[in-house]
């Protein structure tokens, strides 16, 4: 079970109030999720689901890292910027890279850790939740929408955690 690692403060955010800060306290919350669910591991952080499945908590590490440095960095602040792991010629590569060895667990958490603080940057810095990006998959899309589905993917993948970690060593918790 996890106890003692501060899930107890995830889901303390606003439920009411300005929508910026609902929409920001609930990311933070799946964001935390991320972790919690991780926490504790080094190596087995690549182990896989089931095979053939190339889905680990690493690799949802490194998918979420790519999803925060494509929507906030890419899109909505405009850098030309390419993923950290996945590429148009490696779709799967933030999956499939996602290896035991100490030093590709710490890049993909560093690099976690520096798209998360990106986006959080310019979600504070941002005027108001209408400004506009363009995604070539979706077309222009606001901060609003943004923030809507990265909560949709952590929770998502939060779910796919979940299951990961009560393989790996038998815990569980919310």
């Amino acid at each position: 079970m996890f106890t003692g690692t501060g899930s107890e403060h995830r889901f303390s955010g606003p439920a009411t109030g300005d929508e910026r800060s609902m929409l920001v306290a609930v990311l933070d919350a799946q964001r935390a999720t991320l972790k919690l669910k991780c926490s504790g591991l080094g190596p087995e952080l690549a182990l896989r689901s089931v095979s053939p499945s190339s889905l680990s908590l690493l690799g949802l590490v490194r998918h979420l890292a790519d999803v925060e440095r494509r929507w906030f960095r890419a899109v909505l602040a405009g850098h030309d910027v390419e993923l950290s792991f996945s590429s148009p010629d490696a779709p799967e590569a933030d999956f499939d890279g996602a290896g035991p060895d100490p030093e590709v667990v710490a890049a993909s958490w560093a690099a976690w850790r520096a798209e998360v603080a990106f986006a959080e940057t310019f979600v504070a810095e941002a005027p108001h939740l209408d400004i506009e990006g363009h995604d070539p998959w979706r077309g222009t899309v606001c901060l609003r929408w943004v923030l809507i589905h990265m909560i949709e993917e952590y929770a998502r993948h939060n779910g796919h955690a979940d299951l990961i970690r009560e393989r790996i060593d038998g815990a569980v918790g919310v």
